[in-house]
């Protein structure tokens, strides 16, 4: 049996008609801010006090977005009859945004959390050299950084916070220790 001549066309215009009643949904963006999921990946955020110059980051980087640069700085013994040791300090850290693809290997590879992911994502420029954001730009945007998801009810407390309980109840305990033994004044006196 041969298709009834203007079936496709009639079908097309049932389905044009179905959706021309639904109702839109479209987003008004600038006046109704999207509801993001907790974790979104927006831009990245520098914590500058964990970052050791490494150099992790620019290395991985397939996009080679990243700009490191460092100075190397003598830090006196720790103890008396030591030595001097060398350390490096940072100079400079920027990523050119213009070029990054978001792919968050910087982030994984980063072995001292010194990089993070930002919810925000609204940082448009009119022009392209300014999206080549300085350290200065990057650590403005840590606080952004929503706090790490809860652990499950039944997981085991990570290893280094376990050690660093431990370490600040030992000195905790120290700490009390002297004071006790310490006598009471008019105690000893007779």
């Amino acid at each position: 049996m041969a298709p009834i001549p203007g079936s496709g066309l009639a079908k097309g215009l049932a389905v044009t008609l179905r959706t021309m009643t639904r109702k839109s949904v479209t987003e008004q963006y600038p006046d109704a801010l999207p509801d993001l999921p907790p974790r979104t990946r927006g831009v990245i955020g520098l914590f500058e006090e964990n970052c050791t110059v490494c150099m992790l980051c620019a290395r991985e980087c397939p996009d080679w977005c990243i700009y490191i640069d460092s100075h190397k700085e003598t830090v006196p013994p720790a103890a008396p009859g030591g030595r001097e040791r060398s350390r490096n300090v940072l100079d400079r850290f920027a990523i050119d945004f213009s070029l990054c693809m978001y792919c968050g290997i910087c982030i994984e590879v980063c072995p001292f959390d010194a990089l993070f992911w930002s919810p925000e994502f609204e940082y448009a420029e009119t022009d392209i050299r300014e999206l080549t954001h300085e350290r200065d730009k990057l650590r403005e945007w840590m606080w952004t950084v929503p706090a790490p998801p809860a652990l499950d009810p039944g997981a085991e407390e990570p290893k280094e916070i376990v050690a660093a309980r431990k370490t600040a109840e030992k000195l905790a305990a120290a700490q009390a220790e002297p004071a006790t033994d310490r006598p009471e004044p008019g105690e000893g006196e007779a």
